[in-house]
């Protein structure tokens, strides 16, 4: 487990540890960071002026984005690429925050990717509130997770030439593995969206306009990835149709061309059946163009049977 705290006053910004943190009431504010795979202790998070709620939402194992407001204060919880290889099944790693004036506290369970951009805004002046840093979380979240959208895209575009061009194989799992990510993409990009929106409305005091505007502005970004997510889910499924229609029809073309050529084997068969019975009395057996004659009337026979196929357009692909 680590703790980590920030404090953002009257000078630069520095690390201080988390008993400063809890004593510090100004000017300026404090972040107190959590980054673990643990259950965190709430002592190092926080003091006495936590609520509860925010305390259980902080450290819950299962979250979702969400925006709930409490007096001044507000839980916020947002989810976004990770630091590194996630071995688990949600491609995206939370971060729950509790923000009121002058503190920031917040956890993730894994390292997010966002943490390390936002310290460098610190370090440079441009987050000198509570506002700023949620604003910061959410625009750094939303550039990071939006080239990984559009790649899905550019994927499945590279798939649908693929298949204009008839090259198949491997396409039905690339297709698979795209819809996947794109609907475990989705299972949290819609909330993010949705809670942002939601603390944008809010009248908080330590929520200038231009942090509005910020927060809106990746609200705006995320529904804009949420709707290429949805388009992106609509097209593999339709991609995945086509390919088993595609599949379908290689199938029936080649059964029909194994028919076919069954039905003109089958009558030459007979014949060569039929004049190869090792009994008496087969028609011109002793004559010495006996042989070319059965050749000639087998090749008639076929070209009688391609021409019937012509005919019914049965030989057309």
């Amino acid at each position: 487990m680590t703790c980590d705290a920030v404090l953002v006053g009257d000078g630069p910004p520095r690390h201080v540890t988390a008993e400063e943190a809890s004593a510090y009431h100004g000017p300026g504010f404090v972040w107190i960071h959590v980054d673990s795979v643990d259950d965190p202790e709430l002592a190092m998070l926080a003091g006495s002026d936590m609520p509860d709620v925010a305390a259980n939402a902080l450290v819950a194992t299962e979250t979702r984005p969400r925006c709930d407001r409490i007096e001044q204060g507000a839980i916020l919880n947002l989810r976004g690429p990770a630091a590194g290889e996630v071995d688990t099944t949600d491609r995206l790693v939370s971060i729950r925050m509790w923000v009121r004036r002058g503190k920031v506290n917040s956890l993730t369970r894994r390292p997010l990717l966002a943490t390390q951009a936002v310290l460098a805004d610190m370090k440079t002046g441009k987050i000198v509130d509570p506002g700023d840093l949620v604003a910061a979380f959410a625009r750094e979240i939303s550039a990071e997770l939006d080239p990984q959208v559009a790649e899905l895209g550019d994927i499945l575009d590279d798939c649908e030439t693929d298949l204009e061009g008839r090259n198949v194989y491997r396409l039905r799992s690339n297709i698979a593995r795209i819809r996947a990510e794109a609907i475990a993409f989705r299972r949290f990009v819609a909330p993010d969206r949705d809670a942002l929106q939601t603390l944008a409305l809010q009248d908080f005091d330590w929520l200038a306009e231009d942090d509005r505007l910020h927060i809106r502005e990746a609200a705006d970004r995320f529904a804009r990835m949420a709707e290429e997510l949805e388009a992106v889910r609509e097209r593999s499924a339709l991609l995945h149709e086509q390919l088993t229609d595609l599949r379908g029809e290689e199938i029936d073309q080649r059964s029909l061309l194994i028919s076919m050529v069954a039905f003109i084997f089958l009558p030459l068969t007979f014949i060569t059946g039929l004049l190869g019975m090792n009994v008496k009395g087969i028609p011109f057996a002793d004559e010495p163009w006996a042989f070319w004659g059965v050749c000639a009337l087998c090749v008639a026979l076929a070209v009688a049977v391609m021409a019937w196929f012509a005919r019914r357009h049965w030989l057309r692909r």
